[in-house]
């Protein structure tokens, strides 16, 4: 079987298998969000904590309760790696110093998971397991919650009430994140992944290229059951620094593509989810159809770029193999890359850096799209609905009609809180990439020059403000610069545009619905898929064009 062939069976086999899924799931999430029900857990949950789930929230109680929560877990995840040197179960590993504790304390608890550091030489048992993996799940549950709070203020009327941030988010956790990671990580161990808590071992007898001998140190750990959550919740944080590209983490092509599976699977499925909130599958199969269109076609450029390269090496390796792993090869590699990118998950399965200038371009792309197509858990269906209230706007521009979406009007008050969550983090990405040249001291920290070494800088900020974590490789991130840098990129990507949304919620759910008429714009036919599909790739090309220029578009045409 051709590696071409190979690739395109496997996507294939994805996307049957996403498509499988998604009603029943989707369906079940609508129901986890839409009881009133609480189960036993849930409620000594909420005893611990002294919140009331059936108080409802208006959008400003709701953001205070999601920045105070957030705020509690930075300072709970940086006092705890600033403490492991005397926790047990450390491994022997030294406290972690204070920059670095601060920029992976907000990467961890903002879903985004950049990492400075090397997961197997810094962190310990109970830093992996009591803080990065906790919040893995709290993270992404946190950005499902702000999605469903958005839903609420389509769905609602006359009211200022989105729900209650304590209910969704221990919904989030315990009903819909925990059952399907512990099924997931129970399938990674059948496949390999390792799920213990050994010390270091000294592996030796290794061949250098003319002699045996040398050694490595290896430690175990509860791979399996973080990799599971990683995956699931579009966190992306590996416990090695090989990422899903080591065996312990990603051992055959069947777990790879199963983990392709877990980072897709939940944020396809909320368009199911969203439909039924709002009484219209049908607007949740646009969104579907808006996110689907973008993924494929992302896809293919990937696997074409990355197949059929011009090079007599590349023909001869039958694709650009540099940097991808062989279990995997080039097709699985690029879907996965796709996948990771085109969502908030940041996982790498290959080094994105040896990708071709337009492959890495592509990744770059897919994050700067907003990552949409289909996002992270939550951040992918809030930013596609920002999207289409824009594209309904532009469509009432061109009609000199009140812009209508979902019964709601698109007034000014609407569209200004729309421009100003996707303004913010491009502004982000250029400003500090910006800086990053300009200064004497952070381009020592580029491992190459010219173009490529400008996509070093580029796609780190790219990956910190729209919360993705993943790297180029190449840059030095580990200096005082960047971890303070990417920290507040990291931040303010991410909770400012929480902000806006929760505002643009408060303001929906206090409108009367609007009477469809002869002139409102179906928002649920293929005519609005394709203008939402265009105005994503425009207003994006608009902005980030000239950066993408000198950079991999500069290299790929080179």
């Amino acid at each position: 079987m051709s590696p071409v062939l190979a690739g395109v069976l496997q996507l294939l086999a994805l996307i049957g298998v996403l498509a499988l899924v998604y009603i029943p799931f989707g369906t079940y999430m609508a129901r986890v969000y839409s009881s009133d029900k609480h189960l036993r857990v849930e409620k000594w949950v909420y005893k611990g904590i002294g919140a009331n789930p059936d108080a409802e929230m208006t959008w400003p109680a709701y953001l205070r309760a999601v920045l105070a929560f957030s705020a509690v877990s930075v300072l709970f995840l940086y006092l705890l790696q600033r403490l492991q040197g005397v926790l047990p179960g450390s491994l022997h590993f030294d406290s972690v110093n204070p920059a670095q504790s601060f920029n992976t304390a907000v990467s961890f608890v903002t879903n985004t998971n950049w990492q400075s550091y090397y997961g197997e030489q810094t962190m310990g048992h109970v830093v992996q397991t009591a803080g990065l993996a906790v919040q893995n799940f709290v993270s992404a549950a946190v950005g499902m919650a702000v999605a469903v709070a958005l839903v609420r203020g389509f769905a609602r009327s006359r009211t200022g009430e989105l729900g209650n941030f304590w209910a969704d988010l221990v919904r989030g956790t315990l009903r819909i994140l925990v059952p399907i990671a512990a099924v997931a990580a129970v399938i990674l161990v059948v496949c390999g992944a390792i799920q213990n808590f050994s010390g270091i071992h000294e592996v030796g007898q290794f061949f250098n290229g003319h002699s045996m001998g040398g050694s490595q140190q290896w430690n175990g750990g509860a791979v399996a059951s973080q990799e599971a959550i990683k995956e699931l919740g579009t966190n992306g944080g590996g416990y090695f620094n090989a990422n899903s590209a080591h065996p312990f983490e990603n051992p055959t092509p069947f777990s790879n593509l199963f983990e392709i599976f877990l980072i897709l699977v939940i944020p396809f499925s909320l368009t199911r989810t969203f439909g039924l909130m709002v009484g219209s599958v049908k607007q949740g199969y646009a969104i579907l159809a808006t996110m689907a269109t973008i993924w494929i076609g992302f896809t293919a450029l990937m696997m074409m770029t990355e197949f059929h390269h011009h090079g007599a090496a590349f023909d001869l390796a039958g694709g650009a193999t540099e940097g991808k792993e062989t279990r995997f090869g080039v097709g699985a590699s690029s879907i996965f890359a796709v996948a990771t990118t085109l969502t908030s998950t940041g996982a790498v399965d290959s080094f994105h850096s040896s990708f071709t200038g337009l492959g890495g371009g592509i990744t770059m792309l897919g994050m700067q799209l907003g990552e949409i197509a289909p996002g992270g858990t939550g951040s992918g269906l809030y930013g596609m609905l920002i999207m289409a209230i824009i594209a309904v706007f532009i469509a009432g521009l061109m009609v000199g009609r009140t812009p209508e979406y979902l019964g709601k009007k698109i007034g000014g008050r609407e569209m200004k809180l729309a421009a100003c969550y996707i303004l913010i983090t491009p502004a982000l990405v250029l400003v500090f990439t910006a800086a990053s040249m300009a200064l004497p001291t952070p381009p020592h920290s580029m491992l190459n020059s010219g173009a490529h070494g400008f996509s070093e800088v580029l796609y780190a900020f790219t990956s910190a403000a729209n919360n993705n974590g993943s790297a180029f490789a190449g840059l030095n991130a580990n200096t005082d610069w960047y971890n303070t840098t990417t920290a507040l990129a990291m931040l303010l990507g991410r909770f400012l545009p929480m902000v806006f949304v929760l505002a643009l919620a408060g303001s929906l759910a206090g409108q009367k619905p609007v009477p469809v008429t002869a002139g409102t714009l179906r928002t649920e036919k293929p005519l609005f898929t394709g203008l939402l599909v265009g105005a994503v790739l425009i207003i994006t090309g608009l902005t980030y064009f000239p950066a993408l220029a000198l950079g991999p578009l500069a290299e790929g045409l080179a």
